[in-house]
């Protein structure tokens, strides 16, 4: 998404805790040879997927509560998409938008298998309540008729969420400046287009627009492979696992350059190699890499945006 992708190169330019370093981009195009591994959606077999409006529900629910797993060690985003899923599969009004409106933090924990209070649960409650009552109110019940209002263009899906939705709005203040990330909402694009294999509630035909999606693994990998640099201060607090304010200039920075340093190894990759790759197929290479190294150091930061 055009708003994105250029509040994130404006925060890089003026970055001073977080530098996105070029030459390390250039040797891992070089290294994987332009070829990013293919990972497949669900390749952990966690979703629910029936091919039709009711996984259109579930994965807006389940996007809708996709953020800050890491203040409890043991809960996983796996933990919240299975446990939505077998939800689903025991009731399948579970996530229906009446439902969805009265929710409480023990039956959400019910709903999910979890047996303690969530991290920022009252957040969570809250943005189910949100996301009912707003699809009760604009879209017949139905994330599918949300979707289906976006003509299959990713850009006025996201515009739609963000404008209906404001759990969604991911944007922070930077040095004056409005940065737009957008996460939650890129991601239910990207999930709809894997799940859907781009076809029928899947298919966008700007799905190219979309960027990575910035949250706390993916900067970690980059870190890890070299191409986010953290300037001393900032390199002891993630270290230390010491908590970055959201909306501090560290945060936002994090965040930003990793959108700005994907964008650019994406554009060497076509640059060298001629292959258009997705920034979705990069983030997803890049998120298992790291969900499969839990022991990466990353930034920790209470958010309701990832």
């Amino acid at each position: 998404m055009e708003a994105v992708r250029a509040s994130a190169a404006w925060v890089a330019s003026r970055s001073s805790h977080v530098t996105v370093d070029l030459q390390e981009i250039e040797k891992v195009v070089e290294k994987i040879q332009g070829d990013v591994p293919k990972v497949e959606w669900d390749f952990e077999g966690i979703h629910y997927f029936d091919n039709g409006p009711l996984t259109v529900q579930y994965l807006f629910v389940l996007d809708a509560l996709n953020f800050c797993f890491w203040p409890d060690k043991d809960l996983t985003y796996d933990h919240l998409a299975s446990g939505l899923k077998l939800a689903l599969e025991k009731d399948k009004n579970a996530l229906d938008a009446d439902r969805l409106q009265n929710y409480t933090g023990s039956q959400l924990r019910q709903l999910l298998s979890w047996p303690r209070p969530l991290p920022i649960e009252e957040e969570r409650v809250r943005l189910l309540h949100e996301v009912g009552l707003e699809l009760e109110r604009s879209f017949g019940g139905q994330a599918a008729n949300l979707v289906k209002s976006a003509g299959n263009s990713a850009a006025a899906l996201i515009e739609l969420i963000t404008r209906h939705f404001p759990g969604f709005r991911d944007h922070s203040l930077y040095k004056g400046h409005q940065v737009f990330l957008y996460k939650r909402a890129q991601i239910f694009v990207a999930d709809l287009w894997g799940a859907f294999k781009g076809q029928s509630y899947g298919q966008f035909d700007d799905i190219n627009s979309i960027t990575i999606f910035a949250d706390y693994i993916v900067p970690a990998v980059l870190r890890e492979l070299g191409i986010l640099k953290y300037g001393s201060n900032l390199s002891c607090s993630i270290d230390s696992n010491s908590e970055i304010v959201p909306g501090s200039e560290e945060e936002v920075e994090i965040r930003a350059c990793s959108i700005y340093a994907v964008e650019k190894m994406r554009d060497l990759i076509s640059k060298k190699f001629g292959k258009q790759l997705l920034s979705i197929d990069i983030d997803l290479w890049l998120w298992s890499c790291g969900v499969q190294n839990m022991a990466l150091s990353h930034h920790r930061t209470l958010s309701i945006y990832y």
